[in-house]
């Protein structure tokens, strides 16, 4: 616990200045924590008996996350990395003696890829947000970082409602085959503290607070999903952790799991339906 307290003291400063500055610094840092997310999912993958080609999904991943970042450089033509990736993890499969030893090489590789790589959206949601009404509270913190925030925070609250509620009143277990200690009461405890930030989130963004009543279980249940996602590889692989590159957290994968599913489901509705 104590690591976990001092480990948790140094990261989130450092996250907030990020959010603070946004921009390329922000696209640096996700670029950043995506490579490591990648370098430990392709582990894990070899550690459950797959063999990806991973520096490539690596650089995919890396590749994916800025294009997003920079989309005029390519002007945005992530299906087209996408489709390039897919085509060069076929070609490296060829050097496989077995068939099947290249199929499985050639699907993980693609998959570590884009599963790690939807962490793009965290910078995807700055860019496609709307504008903030010029009376919004939240007006001085500009589009950008404000959305970028109400995910940071609706993903955070979700994991701190669930852990406090499961913790004190979990009794009804879920899913126990992936994860032993999730419970029902501590995913209904996340669900409604995600609401809440939310609908303070989007009233500071100058929003309906209303939209809180669908899109805070929406983001709640996607960073839940997300958890239980990487639990699935750990599991296969054996692993407690993704690793160990934070002290009393395990590995970045670890810390980012909730989003990787989150930021795309979040981006999605504020596309949709915020105006």
């Amino acid at each position: 616990m104590r690591q976990r307290a001092i480990s948790a003291a140094v990261l989130v400063p450092v996250l907030l200045i990020v959010l603070a500055v946004g921009g390329v610094v922000l696209a640096v840092a996700v670029a950043l924590v995506t490579t490591l997310a990648a370098l430990e999912v392709f582990r894990l993958l070899r550690a459950a008996g797959y063999e990806p080609f991973a520096a490539l999904g690596t650089t995919l991943a890396l590749v994916i996350v800025l294009d997003t970042a920079f989309p005029e450089v390519l002007e945005g033509s992530g299906l087209l990395l996408v489709a390039v990736g897919i085509i060069l993890a076929a070609v490296a499969s060829f050097t496989k003696i077995d068939p099947r030893d290249g199929l499985q090489a050639w699907m993980t590789t693609v998959f570590g890829a884009l599963y790690v790589s939807l962490l793009a959206f965290l910078i995807r949601i700055g860019q496609v947000a709307p504008a903030l009404p010029a009376d919004s509270p939240l007006n001085a913190v500009g589009a950008e970082r404000g959305w970028v925030l109400l995910l940071v925070l609706a993903v955070w609250s979700y994991d701190t409602g669930a852990y406090l509620v499961g913790k004190n009143f979990g009794r009804t277990k879920f899913l126990t085959h992936i994860s032993p200690s999730k419970t029902i009461e501590g995913l209904v405890g996340g669900v409604v503290a995600t609401t809440v930030v939310v609908a303070i989130m989007l009233w500071g963004l100058g929003q309906n607070p209303l939209h809180a009543l669908a899109l805070g279980p929406l983001t709640a249940l996607a960073a839940q999903a997300g958890d239980l996602a990487e639990s699935v590889i750990k599991r296969a692989a054996g692993a407690k952790d993704s690793g160990t590159l934070i002290p009393g957290h395990g590995g970045m994968l670890d810390r980012v799991d909730s989003f990787v599913f989150a930021a795309p489901v979040v981006t999605l509705y504020v596309l949709a339906l915020i105006r």
